[in-house]
């Protein structure tokens, strides 16, 4: 039997990594939830739950206790640092195990200010200075105490610039300028304390304070600073803590995430599942690890899915320049036909091509994709060969696809309107 994972807020980058994480997995069964309404969990989330509080409502945790009980929910993750700290408080409350260390470690890692007092004489830190000392050296950089990301951070160049941007934030911590590299490095804390994982990665790309272009990084440094941090917390399951070189090229904290980072696909896609593998050692499991060999880099950008109001019960797919493209299978149109037969629908394969059609598709392997075959004279009409009602067109030909809509009045896609017909939630 499956156990159910609640994942909120299931539309953040940390949510659809946890997706993407768990899908397809045979022990688990995947519920997300948002209080925003447009949200991309919605897209990817087979199971959507939609919720009426925000996390700083009175109602919210009763809302969330009631999702529970009524979802039958056994596990909930926490995707963004504010409910992180919010769920940890509750969890002997929620119903529900929170896949989060203790309230006290999630309240220390929340705040910038706190943690580097913590570890000022383990590892390095930032230098903190007050708005008027004497000794500041500029340019420093102003972040809220409590906050993620690069979110309402500056780069202040002068005592007249602090002050400017303190007016804006009076929470603004002043800190050592950061020059060099930075990296994240992605750990995991089993129910026994010991530190099973250690991975670092640069963070070359950065948009909107999420690491879009990133790659492994061996550095003895990063698993000297990891035992240091989990020898002074209580962590379990996934972390990560991310560190940048000062203008001497020494790693300095910048922050410890008691949660799953948004760019953990990378070693996700070695081997090392670190959001699974929290929900395993929650259920006793001892953890091993296996980490493929090779080089992995990994760069993200803005992906599209969509959601398609037509109902439609067949579809008609064009063979030549559309199917087979460059004597290639087109492995998005496959992938949407596998997507028609798993959905009950039918396929049904509209060519005017002059050749042996059967002898192709079983060339390339597709010979049994299609409920029928209707191969047609160049002087014919497709639209004359459309009969099952509730259907769309796939065709790269615009003046096929005008015919067709013409007459029919059905939808008609090019191929690179196809991406539009996917579902992608699991």
């Amino acid at each position: 039997m499956k156990r159910r994972v609640l994942v909120f807020p299931c539309g953040s980058e940390t949510g659809l990594e946890i997706n993407r994480s768990l899908s397809y997995s045979r022990d688990f069964e995947l519920f997300g939830a948002s209080s925003q309404y447009s949200n991309h969990g919605k897209y990817v989330f087979k199971n959507y739950i939609e919720m009426n509080s925000y996390i700083d409502d009175k109602s919210f945790i009763e809302e969330l206790q009631k999702i529970i009980l009524e979802y039958k929910i056994d596990f909930v993750f926490p995707a963004h640092d504010s409910v992180v700290l919010k769920l940890s408080e509750y969890q002997d409350k929620l119903g529900a195990i929170v896949i989060s260390p203790t309230h006290e470690t999630c309240k220390l890692c929340r705040s910038k200010s706190r943690t580097y007092e913590v570890f000022k004489n383990k590892i390095n830190v930032p230098k903190m200075y007050k708005e008027f000392d004497k000794n500041i050296e500029y340019p420093v950089f102003l972040k809220p105490d409590i906050g993620q990301g690069s979110k309402g951070t500056y780069l202040a160049k002068s005592l007249e610039e602090v002050g400017f941007y303190r007016n804006l934030d009076k929470t603004l911590l002043i800190l050592e300028y950061l020059p060099g590299r930075e990296f994240t490095v992605d750990c995991f804390t089993d129910r026994y304390s010991n530190l099973i994982f250690v991975g670092g990665r640069e963070r070359k790309r950065i948009y909107n304070g999420i690491s879009v272009d990133t790659s492994p990084t061996i550095d003895a440094r990063f698993n000297t600073m990891a035992k240091q941090i989990n020898d002074n917390l209580n962590l379990r399951g996934v972390w990560f803590f991310q560190v940048k070189e000062n203008k001497k090229e020494e790693l300095t904290l910048l922050e410890i995430g008691p949660r799953v980072a948004g760019s953990m696909g990378l070693y996700r896609n070695f081997g090392i599942n670190l959001p699974i593998l929290s929900l395993y050692d929650r259920l006793g499991i001892d953890i091993k690890l296996i980490k493929n060999p090779g080089k992995l880099q990994m760069d993200r950008s803005l992906t599209c899915k969509y959601e398609l109001s037509y109902y439609y019960e067949n579809v008609y797919v064009d063979l030549d320049d559309c199917l087979i493209f460059e004597n290639k299978i087109n492995s998005l149109i496959v992938l949407f036909l596998y997507q028609c037969l798993n959905n009950e629908k039918k396929i049904y394969l509209l060519t005017k091509h002059e050749g042996d059609v059967l002898k192709l598709l079983s060339r390339f392997r597709i010979r049994e994709l299609f409920d029928n075959i209707i191969q047609i004279e160049k002087g014919e009409e497709k639209s004359d060969f459309i009969n099952e009602l509730n259907s769309i067109f796939i065709d790269d030909s615009f003046s096929e696809r005008y015919k067709v809509n013409k007459e029919l009045n059905i939808p008609t896609f090019d191929i690179n309107a196809v991406e539009s017909l996917i579902d992608w939630k699991v």
